[in-house]
């Protein structure tokens, strides 16, 4: 184990902006599931991942205006599309949204292909860079994340079909280009899948999963990203199991 690498500096910066993540993907993520649309959050994530990529491409500076220009506007497409696509065809709505993430998905592939460091710009774009996440980075996160709050539980936008898609494209967009696609899809389902509208639960547990996967990931040097996954996937299933017991208890 690397004790050294329990950096706080290092570290709180990154939780405190899985914090941010959550805090809207949480309520969002509740919503996808009762809409049965389970994969949209990886077809829309990696859409603005591909507008991402095609700004690299045309010579965009990685963290400009350019670049969030491509990724809102790629995003944003995207959700308009999956949104016609429901109202065209329901039934297959769910089969499309797969197709759509794995074409965005080999389209960023083909425009990296001849790029030397394009490995590289892929493994960021699908787990992330939130250990490089600094304190300042977080303001832009918290005043997105803040609107998004502020329009879903004011504006009732989750009553939109519409309003829905777009304002989960802007989510999107501003959480993947700081913890990746994946942690994208993790925050948003995985502590969905036991909170039954709770909130504040889906949030506990998407904190504990957070923290420990930071901590294990400085700990044996692992890639943090896919730590915290796997952490949120172990601490939701923990909760998941020790749910019946309290139901016992008050029987």
């Amino acid at each position: 184990m690397m004790i050294e690498g329990l950096q706080a500096d290092i570290l709180l910066p990154a939780f405190a902006a899985g914090l941010l993540v959550l805090a809207s993907h949480v309520p969002l993520g509740a919503e996808v599931l009762r809409r049965g649309i389970i994969f949209i959050d990886l077809a829309v994530a990696q859409i603005a991942g591909l507008g991402i990529v095609v700004a690299h491409v045309l010579g965009a500076h990685d963290h400009g205006w350019q670049v969030q220009a491509a990724a809102v506007s790629a995003a944003l497409g995207g959700a308009l599309f999956l949104r016609w696509m429901e109202k065209k065809a329901p039934e297959r709505q769910e089969a499309l949204i797969g197709v759509t993430f794995v074409v965005a998905a080999s389209a960023a592939i083909l425009l990296l292909a001849k790029d030397s460091h394009g490995g590289e710009h892929l493994r960021d774009m699908l787990v992330g860079q939130i250990l490089w996440t600094t304190w300042g980075d977080l303001l832009p996160l918290a005043v997105i994340t803040a609107g998004v709050l502020a329009a879903w539980h004011g504006l009732k936008i989750k009553s939109s079909p519409l309003g829905f898609y777009l304002l989960f494209a802007v989510a999107i967009t501003a959480t993947v280009q700081v913890v990746g696609v994946y942690l994208v899809f993790a925050s948003l389902i995985i502590p969905a899948l036991v909170m039954r509208g709770r909130v504040w639960l889906g949030i506990t547990v998407g904190a504990a999963g957070y923290a420990l996967g930071l901590i294990g990931s400085a700990l044996i040097d692992l890639p943090s990203g896919a730590a915290i996954v796997v952490a949120l996937a172990g601490v939701t299933a923990l909760a998941a199991a020790v749910k019946p017991t309290s139901k016992e208890n008050h029987a």
